[in-house]
């Protein structure tokens, strides 16, 4: 069975038991170099520096307005037990015009703090905003410039992540992150001046919570942490069955394997139950034992209090006020410790996108190009040495001499170099020694893009996007008209089966290009090729997973395609390249043979035994 997801497996970013904070939180990848990253993002916020400024400012003036109510609020109820008081000796009542106007003064610091925040939230939102915008355009440019060997080192999935995740994640933190560790912060500054405005003495009895409540967390998290990780693990292990046993279920069930994919079902579902229990059962006793704790701190707090306000040194209204602070004291401690893990995803996720941009981009085109007006397609190979690492040599001496309107085919044993010659070709990599002559100039005279315009290409993976079918072929020329595109169709032997559908060339493909089949996806892109006219094909394995019949049809299109243009044809199945004008035999980056089909039977080397041994396999 593969275990492509069990190995590694999703780590759940969204709310709930696997979500953000201590309470379940998921291991964090964290960065390698925070200070260096943290200086970087800093830089790029700067421009905003403005906005950041005012945001700062406005974040600061919601929380002192939020902290001072409860103080205002405290008066309200001295007011009331005061006056009750007085009722009571006969001495006065209570002043319900004092109380109401502390009552507005407190639902006018409210309302403000409100304000305030939404205000400073909408101009996060927005810097957060433009900054990833800034940075996806970044990427895109950038992801133009980079040179095929990064590509080669790099799956699509880690780019795509870098593009689409990561950029999602910093957003997210730049928009969290940055208000909610001002807030908490002057919170906390705030709330414990005001604790201490009222006593020292009960702040310190406060205070002595925070270290109970350390020790717990930190000895539940670190519990529940470990099975919290079983437990993603295990849910890899579920998924990646699932996932296995039904895109496979045709082939459990034609060798009655079903009881068996159960049993392995029980099995991993009863280890992810174990670990998901645990884990879920430590996280959930940190509420109510940080509660406990709370709890024990304000009785502690009312005891205090109330033996200070029989002694007179402090007022029924700073009690309830104290009381309020004590409360909230501890919840901007918790909101810090649980945006740490999204500043540290935040943090991992920007230095990620640090890294790509920074990565070396192609050299530049030389200063003086060559026109590609009247190349004609002489290509000459001389001694060319190259290897995607210094240390190992891929194509140590080839030399090869190609004359316009030549078909080439390149063939070899897998590994031998083939397709690496094609990347040279178009200067994907660069040669380490030696050169490559198109028409007697060094193909760095040219520039890049105009090179690559000279070339094209039909391979084994095709590729065509979400759209039209006629937006597909004009894909390699969209000033093409109508009627260039059906005679391109025509030509590729594709015209009659795209008039069968009901649209026509207007006929959509979808996404995954699963609604129609491998020969006609591939007809298709040789439909492309025709249409961009270059002066030099490159077919790569073009037929290799294609059905006999459908072979013909692409043959004959191909045929078509290659009418006086050099073609490099690189082919494992022997028996379509037996009318190339020249065949060159590759093997551990060498030319070990060359001559035609007929000279090279002849000669009863290394390409018969090829041949004969495809043959054999044939006549088997």
């Amino acid at each position: 069975m593969s275990n492509n997801i069990s190995k590694n497996p999703p780590i759940m970013k969204g709310p709930g038991p696997m979500g953000r904070g201590p309470r379940g939180q998921a291991p964090v990848e964290k960065a390698k170099d925070m200070k260096g990253t943290v200086k970087k993002l800093a830089n790029i916020l700067s421009k905003y520096k403005i906005a950041v400024i005012i945001v700062i400012i406005f974040a600061i003036g919601s929380t002192i307005f939020s902290i001072v109510g409860p103080k205002i609020l405290g008066n309200a109820t001295t007011e009331i037990y005061t006056g009750l008081m007085n009722k009571i000796n006969g001495t006065g009542g209570i002043d319900f015009n004092k109380i109401a106007k502390i009552i507005i003064w407190v639902m006018l610091l409210y309302g403000a703090s409100a304000l305030f925040n939404l205000i400073q939230s909408y101009i996060m939102a927005g810097v957060a905003q433009k900054v990833t915008y800034k940075i996806r355009n970044d990427l895109t440019h950038k992801i133009n410039k980079l040179p095929m060997k990064y590509f080669d080192k790099k799956t699509n999935g880690e780019v795509l992540s870098i593009i689409t995740n990561d950029v999602d994640t910093l957003s997210i933190g730049l928009n969290q992150s940055i208000t909610q560790i001002i807030t908490s912060i002057c919170t906390i500054i705030g709330i414990l001046i005001m604790m201490l405005s009222i006593s020292w003495e009960m702040t310190i009895v406060s205070l002595l919570i925070l270290p109970a409540s350390g020790i717990i967390l930190k000895n539940v998290i670190g519990k529940s942490q470990r099975y919290f990780v079983k437990q993603q693990e295990y849910l890899g292990h579920v998924n990646g069955q699932v996932e296995e046993v039904y895109s496979g279920h045709n082939i459990v069930k034609v060798f009655g394997r079903e009881e068996q994919v159960i049993k392995e079902f029980e099995k991993q579902n009863k280890e992810l139950y174990k670990a998901g229990w645990r884990s879920q059962f430590l996280s959930g006793l940190m509420h109510p034992l940080m509660h406990f704790v709370g709890n024990v701190g304000y009785v502690a707090v009312a005891i205090l209090g109330g033996y200070f306000a029989i002694k007179g040194r402090i007022t029924v209204g700073n009690i309830q006020s104290f009381i309020q602070y004590n409360k909230q004291f501890t919840q901007p401690i918790s909101q810090v410790a649980q945006i740490s893990s999204t500043i540290q995803a935040m943090i991992a996720a920007a230095e990620r996108i640090f890294e790509f941009l920074e990565e070396q981009e192609e050299l530049e085109d030389t200063k003086n190009p060559i026109s590609v007006e009247n190349i004609k397609g002489n290509i000459k190979f001389e001694h060319v040495n190259f290897g995607y690492d210094s240390e190992k040599t891929i194509i140590n001496d080839f030399n090869s001499d190609v004359k316009d309107g030549q078909k080439i085919a390149i063939v070899g044993p897998t590994g031998a170099g083939k397709t690496t010659m094609v990347k040279l070709l178009m200067r994907f990599y660069d040669v380490n020694n030696g050169a490559i002559l198109i028409d007697g100039h060094n193909i760095k005279e040219f520039k890049r893009g105009e090179l690559r315009k000279m070339f094209g290409m039909v391979l084994q993976d095709t590729w065509l996007y979400g759209g039209t079918i006629k937006d597909n072929i004009k894909y390699s020329k969209p000033e093409a008209t109508d009627s260039e595109v059906i005679e391109a169709a025509k030509a590729a032997h594709v015209h009659h089966y795209i008039k069968t559908l009901s649209k026509g060339y207007d006929a959509v493909i979808n996404e995954e290009s699963n609604n129609i089949s491998a020969g006609q996806k591939q007809l298709l892109t040789i439909a492309r090729v025709i249409l961009a006219n270059p002066k030099i094909l490159i077919l790569d394995e073009a037929t290799s997973s294609i059905d006999t019949r459908t072979e013909q049809r692409i043959q004959a299109a191909m045929d078509n395609l290659m009418k006086g243009r050099t073609s490099f044809i690189i082919a494992h199945r022997l028996s379509t390249i037996k009318n190339a004008d020249l065949i060159l035999v590759m093997d551990h980056g060498d030319i070990v043979e060359q001559g035609t089909h007929e000279e090279l039977l002849q000669k009863n080397g290394f390409y018969a035994k090829l041949y004969n041994s495809q043959f054999e396999e044939c006549e088997d």
